[in-house]
Order: structure tokens, then sequence, then C-alpha cells
């Protein structure tokens, strides 16, 4: 692990490659999973304020729900979530005519109609925070429906770490993703090192 400010970063950032690949995967982390996307406390007026323009690129099944459980919901460990349909998408996933998954919050954001990307918890993938005491532990969530993710940063030798870049840096801000990317370079060295030692004395 390596301590960056308050955060513990996990060396899988540096040494797992990862690209999303959403011809492979489809979009499945917007569909599976055992609850919708965790939303902070401050993203919840995102939500609200970013619904009366997204609502129209929602699906039928996904305003009924809404209109009948919220925006936002609280799972079975007291933090707040999207809600999801039938037990599958989230409510603000919309679908291409080939069936991928796409989160309406960006589209919109893409196409210049609201300034907020996102929930953080999406934009982050595959990385999961976890509070801690007093620090925050970043890692590498691993999840099968993105094996199509991990040959695609393999093939462009990605690793976790600069895959997120626009999310770290959202999240945690410049001075610390330059800092973590030093971090790696000096961990990769040292691995590197290692491995090189080791295979001269073998």
């Amino acid at each position: 692990m390596i301590l960056i400010d308050d955060t513990l970063l996990s060396t899988e950032l540096f040494d797992r490659k990862f690209c999303c690949d959403l011809k492979a995967c489809k979009g499945a982390c917007c569909v599976e999973g055992e609850s919708g996307a965790p939303l902070e406390p401050e993203e919840l007026a995102e939500v609200e304020a970013a619904f009366p323009i997204i609502k129209n690129r929602l699906k039928p099944d996904s305003l009924a729900v809404i209109e009948r459980e919220g925006l936002h919901v609280i799972d079975a460990d007291g933090d707040h979530v999207t809600p999801i349909v039938n037990g599958k998408e989230c409510v603000y996933a919309t679908f291409d005519e080939d069936g991928t998954a796409k989160c309406a919050f960006e589209q919109a954001h893409l196409a210049g109609e609201i300034e907020w990307r996102k929930p953080i918890s999406c934009h982050l993938y595959p990385i999961r925070l976890t509070p801690l005491k007093d620090l925050v532990a970043v890692n590498y969530h691993q999840w099968p429906i993105c094996d199509g993710a991990v040959s695609c940063g393999v093939g462009l030798n990605l690793s976790i770490l600069q895959f997120c870049k626009s999310s770290l840096t959202r999240r945690f801000g410049e001075a610390w993703f330059a800092e973590a990317s030093i971090a790696e370079r000096e961990w990769r060295k040292a691995t590197q090192d290692r491995d090189q030692k080791s295979n001269g004395t073998s």
C-alpha cells in the first residue's frame, strides 16, 4: 500500500491493466450488481437538478420506478444509491440499439446539457473507495464482467491508475494524481530492479 495524503493506494492500481471495452461488456456494470450506484451525500442535489434534463432519455420502466421509489433510495447498508429496475439495471441507464447500456447523466454531460458527469462511484470504477478510521483506501475491484477491459488494458499497457486519471483527479485533485503517478513510476522501477536482481541471481 502507498500512503498519499489521507489515502492508501493499493499497488494493484499500478500493476493491473484496465481499459473499458464497451464492445465486449456492453455496459454490464450499469445492469449487474445487487443494488444501484452509490451516491455521495452532495450528489443527491446533482441527481435532482439533472433529472428534468435527462428524464426524456429514460425508459418508461425506469420512470415508473422513479415515480414509485424516488430519484435515490437507501440500501440495506444505509447508503444512498440509485434505484434499480426489476433487480437489475440502474434507472438512469439508457440502451443503444445493440443493447449497450450507457449512463443518461454522462450522455447529457457529453452533449453539453449538464455540467455534472455522473456519480463518482461510477466514474472511478474499477476503483472502489473504502473509508477507514483516518484514511480512505483506494482499491481495485475485480469483476468478471470486466474481463474484456482487462484484456484491452493489457493490449494498451494502460494501468488502472492511468485509466482512471480523470476520475481520480476529479475526486482528489491534480496535485494528488501527480503524486500518485510519481509513486507509480517509483514502484514500477523498484519492481523492475527487483526482478532483474532476482533473474541475475537465479
